[in-house]
């Protein structure tokens, strides 16, 4: 895995073809339909999308060749596999092979003028993706991506990358796929995020940072220990954890921009599942008094008050994008369920009934989907509940365990941990229960993942 960091600056971006609001049918629809996906529906629309060969323009060097097949770059075959591994993290898109087209590629360039889409409508294509390659005289590289609508005939988004290196082609990957999902989605950001996880290291446990997609993995912690359940800030900046000490447990907080790590020991020595507010605080559970409850912490590291207090033990909080609702787990009515707080009035709602073990939850950055593992006769799985509807439904199926569910920014994709390779590893559903993907973490088990959203 590449630890190489990309600079934005490294790309040259240039809008070839605006952005539009634009008009497909896609199976039986009509023409005049809108071709986009509602991710947050109760039924995803799949839009069948087809990679045409990546070619080599006659412009630049090759200005005014007649030849057909021109040479392609190095960089060509292996863009195709980065950016075909990226669209495949979008459960809303279904791949078609060229195979599958009466007549092969009907493609002799780039632009719609050039694509005979009559074949492909037939083959209840949707959008087009065509690739072409400039080679200048002096040998630099200029990518040209566009999509295409094939009940129009229009270019939906087009990019134009210059000065091209192999080094950049991930995130020129990472970037087109970004904009491609804000156009058919109206959300943005997965590419460009970030999850926390931890990583068995021989008898330690660290935490690591990387993209959804593998990329970027960086070690946060490095200190011969258990440090455990990280959370994001709101803004992406900083990421709390819990380090057990020789002695106690200490609250740590990493910043991203400095790199350093600030801790701190609170009285009865124990910090468990630290989470953000949207207003810098810390929620955590603590034992004082003999009692182990979550307490929200200032900026200041005091413990203000009890969250949801009650006789039993409180772990796993989690907020809502505006900390107006907390999910934890307890054991109040015996066995550990799912409950959920209102910050304002102070009332606790039962989420969870059925079950004997229900722990790890996580909610939707709206509020409305509260996301949870459940210990089942299979092994642990991960659950969705509705708090409009009240409906319940199963996520993920293993085989093995699947733990530590956490929603992304969007609230549409979720991280779990799951045994089903042998070793844990982090994979990625969605809050519909989309076939899982695994997110390359490198050696060692990897679990209790925690997203958060990419920077501004």
């Amino acid at each position: 895995m590449s630890k190489k960091k990309y600079s934005l600056l490294q790309c040259v971006v240039v809008l070839i073809a605006a952005v539009m609001i634009f008009t497909l049918a896609a199976g039986s629809s009509k023409a005049s339909d809108t071709l986009a996906v509602d991710i947050y529906g109760p039924g995803q629309r799949k839009i069948n999308i087809i990679l045409l060969t990546p070619k080599t323009l006659p412009d630049g060097k090759y200005k005014g060749s007649q030849n057909k097949d021109l040479p392609l770059p190095d960089e060509a075959n292996v863009f195709e596999k980065e950016i075909k591994q990226d669209l495949l993290y979008l459960p809303f898109l279904n791949f078609v092979p060229i195979s599958s087209i009466l007549g092969g590629d009907p493609s002799r360039g780039v632009t719609p003028e050039d694509v005979d889409l009559k074949p492909l409508r037939l083959s209840k294509v949707d959008l087009v993706l065509t690739t072409g390659w400039e080679i200048q005289a002096n040998g630099e590289k200029i990518l040209k991506l566009r999509v295409i609508g094939t009940y129009n005939g229009r270019t939906i988004l087009g990019k134009q990358y210059s000065r091209v290196t192999a080094d950049m082609l991930p995130l020129i990957a990472d970037r087109f796929c970004s904009y491609l999902m804000k156009t058919l989605a109206g959300r943005d950001g997965f590419f460009e995020s970030s999850i926390a996880f931890v990583r068995k290291n021989g008898k330690n446990k660290e935490i690591f940072t990387i993209s959804p997609q593998g990329r970027n993995l960086h070690q946060v912690s490095s200190s011969a220990g258990l440090n455990l359940s990280p959370n994001w800030s709101p803004d992406g900046s900083k990421l709390v954890f819990t380090r057990l000490g020789v002695k106690q447990h200490l609250l740590c907080i990493w910043d991203k921009h400095t790199g350093k790590i600030e801790q701190k020991a609170f009285p009865g020595n124990t910090v468990i599942g630290p989470a953000f507010l949207p207003d810098g605080n810390i929620a955590a559970t603590l034992t004082m008094n003999g009692a182990s409850d979550i307490f929200l912490i200032d900026s200041k590291f005091k413990p203000v008050k009890a969250l949801g207090k009650s006789w039993a033990i409180e772990v796993s909080p989690d907020f809502d994008r505006t900390a107006s609702k907390m999910v934890f787990t307890s054991g109040r009515f015996g066995n550990p369920h799912i409950f959920i707080l209102n910050m304002a009035t102070g009332q606790v709602d039962r989420v969870t009934y059925d079950g004997k073990y229900n722990t790890n939850p996580t909610i939707s950055p709206d509020g409305r989907f509260v996301a949870f593992s459940r210990q089942t006769p299979a092994g642990h799985r991960i659950f969705v509940h509705d708090m409009s509807s009240g409906v319940e439904r199963q996520l993920t199926f293993g085989p093995g365990s699947d733990e530590d569910p956490a929603f992304g920014p969007d609230g549409y994709f979720i991280a779990f941990s799951s045994s089903r390779s042998g070793e844990y590893k982090i994979y990625l559903t969605t809050r519909h229960g989309d076939a899982a993907m695994a997110v390359p973490t490198g050696a060692g088990s990897a679990t209790a993942p925690a997203w958060g959203k990419a920077q501004d």
